[in-house]
């Protein structure tokens, strides 16, 4: 049988696997607005009752919290007033990132509190400093497509750390930035910092360059900080990323299905209170929930199992066309050795196999309290691969290359045909990693191993990279923001 390829066909779309079947999807979307309705979830802000009080959900109140039970229909409403496709805008336009149902982007993991110094190799607590480098580094970074908080400025005043945090990144990336707001007043006092990032507040209603992480507390709570940072945000206009971390045998069932029906039930509970608040707010379904090793104690976030409710996360996402953040790529190794590059590969390439819009954890050792730079580009290393492989393979005239072949015949060789150089560049291209014989590789690398390229590597960037400049008088602008906070609240 003859058959002409058809000369408009590329690729059939990203490579993408399920955990679950449909049918078990829905069972989950079941059991999840069963758990909502019937069991409730507890919020402790009084305003935040009052919002899901007016909406018609039920809530049995107790002093300044109550247990809040929501219909089904109060929740479907919810899901589809959120917008399925955002743009999550750099203060850059160049940055700009969309999430689309088949665009899989990778971050890094959020907030680190130590991290290996590169140039000493020990350990140390970390500083604003040391966010900003981290930053400006994954500006750099092609394969990092929005930044995530990596690491938190612990010597600053607590109360206002998320200012400095904001600082140190947004002075140091013209990406799309997401980070912890911790209260409602730092969250008014950050979207003035950033409209002062992007020109004014015009522009930072039109082009947000900065998203919300919020969490609710396993099992089934919303703390007040989080429901403050919730109704705060969406007010202003800023995006939030409801982050659930559900640990499978701690605060959760120990069954995977259980904790991704608990999961489920906390993120959704968190988005229906911003859609109530503001509806059509941009929401980004987020998880970092993994398993507990038993044994240990110890949150498990390079297990299988991590991968696999990353998985199965996205698929509930998707099914309610939802952006979606999941976690992937943090080890549970102490340096950037084979088991963190072990670590990161197998959660990380599920997770992606999956089609989230987000996969993060990069840069992260020892279960995400400890920042590495040589693991942080290494790993980018890696998620170039993982994007190489998720586009596919393309089946047209050109990729069949039929005509080439009969042209060639039996015996010849392509290696000097025209074909083969229009079309090299197509070929996965490693950049640290290396394919060289050994003459050629200590030519090039002096016999160097791959972290301490790595390090270099990061070195390198650090002294020589320039982020997008600031305009002018921001720089001014939000260190007057955050002196006038610290004195005030010192004050008090």
């Amino acid at each position: 049988m003859k058959h002409t390829p058809d000369a408009g066909s590329d690729a059939p779309g990203r490579i993408q696997s399920a955990v679950f079947t449909d049918e078990q999807v829905r069972t989950l979307h079941h059991a999840t607005m069963e758990i909502l309705e019937t069991t409730g979830i507890k919020v402790e802000s009084e305003e935040a009752l009052e919002i899901f009080s007016g909406a018609g959900a039920k809530v049995d109140y107790s002093g300044a919290h109550g247990i809040v039970k929501i219909s089904p229909d109060i929740i479907e409403k919810c899901i589809h007033s959120a917008p399925g496709r955002v743009v999550y805008h750099g203060r850059d336009a160049k940055y700009d990132f969309i999430a689309e149902p088949t665009k899989v982007g990778f971050s890094t993991f959020g907030e680190c509190v130590q991290i290996i110094d590169p140039i000493t190799r020990q350990l140390r607590s970390t500083t604003k400093e040391d966010l900003g480098k981290i930053t400006r580094v994954c500006d750099r970074l092609d394969e990092i497509v929005l930044v995530e908080r990596p690491v938190g400025s612990l010597e600053q005043f607590a109360a206002t750390q998320a200012l400095h945090n904001y600082e140190a990144m947004v002075s140091n990336t013209g990406k799309h930035i997401f980070l912890g707001f911790y209260s409602g007043e730092n969250t008014k006092r950050i979207a003035q910092m950033a409209a002062a990032c992007v020109g004014g507040d015009e522009n930072f209603r039109k082009r947000t360059p900065v998203t919300a992480f919020v969490c609710p507390t396993s099992p089934l709570v919303l703390v007040k900080m989080c429901c403050d940072v919730i109704i705060q945000s969406a007010r202003l206009g800023i995006g939030v990323a409801p982050i659930s971390m559900v640990l499978s045998g701690t605060t959760s069932p120990v069954t995977l299905a259980g904790s991704i029906v608990l999961h489920n039930a906390e993120v959704l509970s968190a988005i229906v209170l911003a859609q109530l608040t503001t509806p059509g707010i941009p929401c980004t379904y987020a998880s970092m929930s993994t398993v507990t090793d038993l044994r240990t104690a110890v949150p498990a976030t390079a297990s299988p199992e991590h991968g696999l409710i990353s998985a199965g996360l996205t698929q509930l996402a998707k099914m309610y066309q939802l952006p979606c953040w999941v976690g992937g790529g943090v080890s549970d190794s102490k340096l950037p050795d084979t088991q963190a590059a072990y670590d990161f590969s197998l959660p990380a390439t599920v997770a992606a196999l999956s089609g989230p819009n987000i996969v993060y954890g990069a840069g992260a050792l020892e279960s995400g309290l400890t920042f590495d730079y040589a693991k942080l580009i290494m790993d980018c290393e890696q998620i170039g691969r993982i994007q190489h492989m998720l586009k596919g393979i393309p089946v047209n005239q050109n990729t069949l290359a039929m005509d080439i072949i009969k042209e060639i015949g039996p015996g010849g060789e392509f290696l000097t045909h025209s074909h083969t150089y229009d079309n090299m560049r197509s070929i996965s291209k490693p950049d640290l990693f290396d394919r060289r014989n050994r003459s050629g590789w200590m030519d090039k690398t002096a016999g160097k191993d791959l972290t301490e390229r790595a390090y270099e590597r990061a070195l390198e960037i650090i002294s020589s990279h320039e982020p997008p400049p600031l305009p002018k008088g921001a720089v001014e602008t939000m260190q007057k923001i955050i002196d006038e906070y610290e004195m005030q609240l010192k004050s008090q």
